[in-house]
C-alpha cells in the first residue's frame, strides 16, 4: 500500500467519514465495496463526487473511505466533507472554490432530543379543555 495520500475527516449528524485521497482513477471505495454498491443510488454518488468537480479534480484522485455511524445521507455528508477538506490538504489554493461551495462547512444540523413531558422533541400530547 502507498503512503503519498492525504487525509481528511468529515462529519454529518452522527454519521464520521475517515477519507484518505490516493493518486488514481476517480474511483471511490466506501468500507471496502464500491460507492455505488454501498449506497445503491446515484444521487448519493453524484454528492460525493461534488467536491472534486467543483476543483476540476475529477479522475485525479482515488477515495478510500472508512464509515460509521448515522444513516445513509448522513454518511454520504460526511464522506462529501471528508473528501473536501482533503483536497484542501492536497490544494491548498482550492479552499476558496471549496468555501464558495459550501463544502467546507460542517452542517451542524442533528436529531434534537426528546423533552420530557412531551411525545417527541417537540410534539405535545393533545390538549383536553375539560
Amino acid at each position: 500500500m502507498s503512503t503519498n495520500y492525504v487525509y481528511g475527516t468529515g462529519r454529518r449528524k452522527t454519521a464520521v467519514a475517515r477519507v484518505r485521497l490516493l493518486p488514481g482513477d476517480g474511483g471511490i471505495v466506501v468500507n471496502g465495496k464500491p460507492a455505488a454498491e454501498y449506497f445503491g443510488g446515484a444521487a448519493s454518488e453524484g454528492a460525493l463526487v461534488l467536491p472534486f468537480r467543483v476543483t476540476e479534480t475529477e479522475g485525479r484522485y482515488s477515495a478510500s473511505v472508512l464509515v460509521a455511524g448515522g444513516g445513509v445521507s448522513g454518511q454520504a455528508g460526511a464522506i462529501r466533507h471528508g473528501i473536501a477538506r482533503a483536497l484542501v490538504s492536497a490544494h491548498p489554493n482550492a479552499r476558496p472554490a471549496l468555501r464558495e461551495a459550501g463544502l467546507l462547512t460542517r452542517d451542524p444540523r442533528a436529531k434534537e432530543r426528546k423533552k420530557y413531558g412531551l411525545k417527541r422533541a417537540r410534539k405535545a400530547p393533545q390538549y383536553t379543555k375539560r
